[in-house]
């Protein structure tokens, strides 16, 4: 790998990391200790929401070479989305919000899918959860 690919995996891995150290914390309250209170749960989904969008900023900061960033600016796209819906899921009932998780679960999909083309051009391993 040259010195600049490796440079960009490193700037991407740096970003990727401490997000889904944030996004980690939110979900596990989201399932367990906030699972049955609403005013809870939405806070936890407005904070997974602000912490994608702010992967996202930082993603498209990176100068990845152009077929590159054609991947990081689809990863945005879907990105963004996700963060639309899950900021959107601001339910009236526990039982509404489980079904929104649902949706959230199959959005999650194309995100993976980016992610792991985009590792693959930094010459990253697919990684290890979504």
């Amino acid at each position: 790998m040259g010195a600049q690919r490796k440079a960009l995996a490193a700037r991407y891995l740096a970003i990727a990391e401490a997000g889904n150290k944030r996004l980690e914390v939110a979900f596990d309250r989201l399932h367990k200790e906030d699972r049955l209170r609403l005013a809870a749960a939405h806070r936890d989904l407005r904070e997974i929401a602000a912490t994608e969008r702010l992967f996202d900023q930082r993603l498209l900061d990176i100068p990845f070479p152009p077929a590159t960033e054609r991947i990081a600016r689809f990863l945005n796209w879907v990105n963004q989305a996700r963060a639309s819906m899950t900021a959107a899921a601001a339910s009236s009932s526990l039982a509404r919000l489980r079904a929104d998780e649902r949706r959230l679960t199959e959005a999650n999909k194309p995100v993976e899918q980016a992610v792991a083309i985009l590792r693959s051009q930094l010459g990253l391993p697919p990684p290890e959860t979504s």
